[in-house]
């Protein structure tokens, strides 16, 4: 009996393990669903500063007269958001460039997730990178390698909320509900 609730162990470990690691190395960015910038969290009065460098793919248009703006965090709510990072007077986001940009927010630690917003009539201009210096933390990179969809905050969240540390995944869930059950019958 007790090799069959160790066997049941290791099983459940690995099962565990392997269906964690094929969702962080297939983490691609992506359209936010439910994501709004209307409800900016600041946990406290301190503003930050931040440097984003943004480069743009070689497989993008020569530049883009779209309108482009950024909002990023971490996973306790801290949020920056800048609606128009665009210029096309100096043209930003040009075709093989990088363009930096230093903007001011909530102290957001450790950043956790970052999204685009493209709004225009061109299609097809492709971030390359997003890279972002900020506040208490190493600097962070989200590669992007695809075009931005209109009307859509498109990006990254590798965020773990503090409530969702707490949450069991079905199969998590699942394993421990049989692991419970042969316990339950253990002499």
């Amino acid at each position: 009996m007790i090799k069959f609730v160790l066997f049941l162990f290791c099983f459940a470990s690995v099962l565990t393990l392997s269906v964690s690691e094929s969702k962080s190395a297939s983490v691609q960015p992506h359209a936010a669903e439910s994501f709004s910038v209307g409800y900016i969290q600041m946990k406290t009065a301190a503003n930050c500063s931040y440097l984003v460098v943004i480069s743009t793919s070689c497989s993008s248009p020569k530049f883009t007269t779209d309108k482009i703006g950024i909002t990023f965090g971490d996973a306790n709510g801290n949020q920056v958001y800048e609606p128009r990072l665009d210029d096309p007077i100096s043209r930003t986001f040009e075709q093989c460039s990088s363009d930096t940009f230093q903007i001011d927010g909530a102290c957001a630690s450790p950043i956790c997730y970052v999204y685009l917003y493209r709004s225009g009539a061109e299609e097809g201009w492709e971030p390359e990178s997003v890279k972002i210096y900020g506040y208490n933390s190493e600097p962070i990179t989200f590669d992007f390698n695809t075009s931005i969809p209109n009307g859509t905050w498109y990006g990254y969240n590798l965020c773990e909320t503090p409530s969702s540390s707490y949450q069991l995944s079905p199969q998590k869930w699942f394993m421990s509900l049989v692991l419970g059950s042969v316990l339950s019958f253990w002499p």
